[in-house]
């Protein structure tokens, strides 16, 4: 079984990108509050993953030491920030600047990866990363807007990309000793936690949406949620944090292929240009990124 997970598991990150790519457009259709998107997401989530380690792994749930009980709490913590943060962002800025702002995840995970845990990077796979990042900057036409009152959207979206970094590298370290099902239960526990304090702290109503808000919430769950974040969580235990952070940057090619899908937006040339190279960045990245490092690959 985990001879099989790790030859596919590359195949699965991609299909979760391409599924947690919708959350912007999903964001958009949702007219409930921030909070309010973050708690019902969580609150359909939760079960399918709290209920099977409740019948079937109670001993195994207990059994994980205190410190990690205690990180998996802190990554569920920053998971909340990253949720909350990316839908202001979305509701207050244009996508294009969200979607760009908040990948820049892959920078902070490179960062955490060398100075804090003191591991050495590629430096053919470090520059894939950066070639992704330019590639998307030209997908999105340098679209910052950080005028008027979008700029509080843009300081969202890169607190979010902030959050989505430090919960990338938590999770890479502690998947290494926690069952998948069993951390995700406990991240996803913390972070339902935070939104339901939120949304009594901030009194957001927990009722009174229109019916389109649920059925997107459904939707959202399914493909975001579960499709995305959890399977993301489970990879980690077979590839680095800076592999599904990298990764996550495709979105910046998958987002709009689906607005063009779903709305009909005709992506222009720069869209086009810049999405080849974005693929070409990370295909660097993942041929480069088991490099060993020596004398003259070391970042």
């Amino acid at each position: 079984m985990k001879q099989t997970a790790e030859r596919y598991v590359k195949y699965v990150v991609l299909l979760a990108v391409i599924s947690g790519s919708t959350s912007g457009i999903l964001g958009r259709l949702i007219t409930a509050d921030s909070m309010a998107i973050g708690f019902y997401r969580l609150s359909m989530a939760l079960p399918f993953f709290l209920i099977p380690v409740l019948l079937r792994k109670r001993e195994a749930l207990k059994a994980v030491p205190k410190r990690d009980l205690l990180w998996s709490a802190v990554s569920g913590m920053f998971l909340f920030w990253h949720f909350l943060c990316w839908f202001i962002a979305v509701k207050n800025t244009s996508i294009a600047s969200a979607i760009i702002l908040a990948d820049l995840h892959p920078l902070i995970v490179m960062g955490i990866t060398v100075l804090v845990l003191k591991k050495k990077i590629p430096v053919r796979a470090a520059v894939g990363v950066f070639v992704a990042l330019a590639g998307a900057a030209l997908v999105m036409g340098f679209d910052f807007s950080f005028a008027g009152h979008q700029i509080y959207g843009d300081v969202m979206a890169i607190f979010t990309a902030i959050a989505m970094g430090i919960y990338f590298c938590i999770g890479g370290v502690l998947r290494k000793d926690i069952p998948g099902d069993i951390y995700i239960t406990l991240v996803f526990s913390a972070c339902w936690l935070c939104f339901a304090i939120g949304m009594v702290a901030t009194g957001t109503p927990f009722f009174g949406y229109p019916l389109s808000d649920y059925l997107w919430l459904i939707v959202m769950t399914a493909l975001c949620q579960i499709g995305a974040h959890a399977v993301l969580n489970w990879s980690m235990r077979f590839v680095p944090a800076l592999y599904v952070s990298a990764w996550g940057t495709a979105e910046i090619v998958s987002a709009p292929l689906l607005a063009l899908w779903i709305f009909g937006e005709v992506p222009g040339p720069a869209k086009i240009i810049g999405g080849a190279i974005v693929i070409a960045g990370l295909l660097y990245y993942n041929y480069h990124e088991n490099d060993t490092p020596g004398k003259r690959n070391k970042v």
